[in-house]
This record gives C-alpha cells, structure tokens and sequence, in this order.
C-alpha cells in the first residue's frame, strides 16, 4: 500500500486552512461537514493543515518543521497525508483513493460506486450498531459473532448489504452460526487477481491461514489482515474447526 487509510475524527478540533480560492472553499465544506474548526496559520492546537496556494513549499515546510501533518493542493509530492474521493450513506464512509495520482479516476470510481450502494446501507449500518449487545449476548465469543455476521452479510445473505434489507431483528431470531471449516487453495499463478469469488471469500473470512513458504505475500494480503498466519509444516498450528482454516499451496502451475 502507498498510504495507510484512516479515518480521523475531527468535530470540534482546531484545523489550518492557508489559501483563498475555491480549491481553499473546498477543503473548508469538507472540514466543516466533518465538524472541525478552521482556524489560522497561528493556531499552535492545531495538528493538521491544509494549503491551497500557488507557491505552497516555504508555508508547508514552515507547518511542518511544527510538526503538523499537511495536505497541499494538487501537490501529492508536498502531502504528509492526502484526502479521498467519499461516498457518504449515513455512518458508513467509503474511501476511494488514488494517493493523488489522479482525483479524476478517485471521483469516477466513487461515481460509479454511488450508483451501487443502496440508500438503505446507512440504515443497516445502524441497525447493526443497535444489536450489538443482542450479538454478543448470542454469541459471546467474538470470532463466533464475526462468522455468522460474515454469513448475513455474504452475497446473497439475510442482510447482504446490496440487497436492501435491513431487517436486523429479523435476522438474529434466526440466524444461524455461520460458516466454519477447512478450505484449501491450490494457486494456480503468484497474481491474487486470478483467485477466484469463492476463494477470496474464504481468505476475507478465514481465522487462520496455513500457507505453503513461497506464497507470495500479494496473496496472502488478500486474508484478513487480523487472521493467524502460519508456514505449513512441523509444528504448524491444527485447524481449528470451530473457525474457518485456509490452507494455501503453490501448486506445480503457478510460476
């Protein structure tokens, strides 16, 4: 990755705005929408800047030799930090990114995106923000929520996020505990791109992966980033059946 996404949390908190202009405007509505403070080039509580300016390189360096993190308009190689295209449906924010190479295609995607995320997302999100003492009085063990929330959620699921529903309540009466198992991936080439559905299902999903040596970490990224990893052999950890295993080997085909 060329950047680590976060999502930082700004109401009420001091922000520099430096430059005049609609690009300046700009970056203020975002600001203000997320409910910061925009302040000037002075404030000394600030953290994080913003410059929009013809000539921005003796104000930036200025900002951070104070050690505030700074985003300067259309200049990605000035950036400590530089600001997505968002899709907004209630409390869920979707990114999209370009690490400022090119806004135009962060924008397009996120266009395209809109056209995809049903208005009801918002309210999901929130349902499942209100059960979530119900879930872990139903499951206590976090990983055993985590899996029959990954089942509603799946394509095609009680609460698959493109199909509408937001029938939380309904869904805990019934739900069952969710997947679990072993699952085995047989690569047929180093690229992730050529995993197929299925098999980036059970990686986003797995709880621990048991991989060949020479898996290429382009693949084994594409597993849950808080699963288990572990170099097939001697002393490698027993699936554990009560979550989902995947087991990856090389495969005599992939180069």
């Amino acid at each position: 990755m060329h950047s680590l996404p976060l999502f930082h949390r700004l109401a009420g908190q001091p922000v520099i705005v430096v430059g005049e202009g609609e690009a300046a405007e700009a970056k203020s509505r975002l600001l203000q929408r997320a409910g910061a403070k925009i302040v000037g080039m002075d404030d000394p509580a600030a953290r994080l800047a913003f410059v929009a300016l013809d000539d921005p390189e003796d104000v930036a360096a200025s900002l951070k030799a104070r050690g505030l993190l700074v985003n300067v308009v259309d200049r990605p190689e000035l950036c400590d930090f530089t600001t997505p295209s968002l899709l907004e449906r209630g409390p869920v924010l979707v990114a999209v990114s370009t690490g400022g190479v090119s806004a135009g295609l962060a924008k397009a995607l996120r266009l395209r995106l809109e056209g995809l995320l049903p208005a009801t997302l918002g309210a999901l999100a929130e349902g499942l923000g209100a059960a979530r003492g119900a879930m872990k009085a139903r499951w206590p063990a976090g990983g055993d929520r985590r899996r029959a929330l990954d089942a509603a959620l799946a394509q095609g699921g009680p609460l698959d996020p493109l199909g509408g529903s937001t029938d939380v309540a309904g869904w805990l009466a019934g739900a069952d505990d969710g997947v679990g198992g072993t699952f085995e991936i047989v690569l047929r080439s180093a690229d992730p791109d050529d995993l197929t559905l299925r098999e980036a299902r059970w990686l986003g999903s797995a709880d621990l992966v048991l991989h060949d040596p020479d898996v290429p970490a382009a693949v084994l990224n594409r597993a849950r980033a808080d699963a288990v990893r572990e170099v097939l052999g001697a002393g490698s950890a027993a699936p554990d059946q009560a979550g989902v295993t995947v087991i990856i080997r090389r495969g005599s085909a992939a180069p």
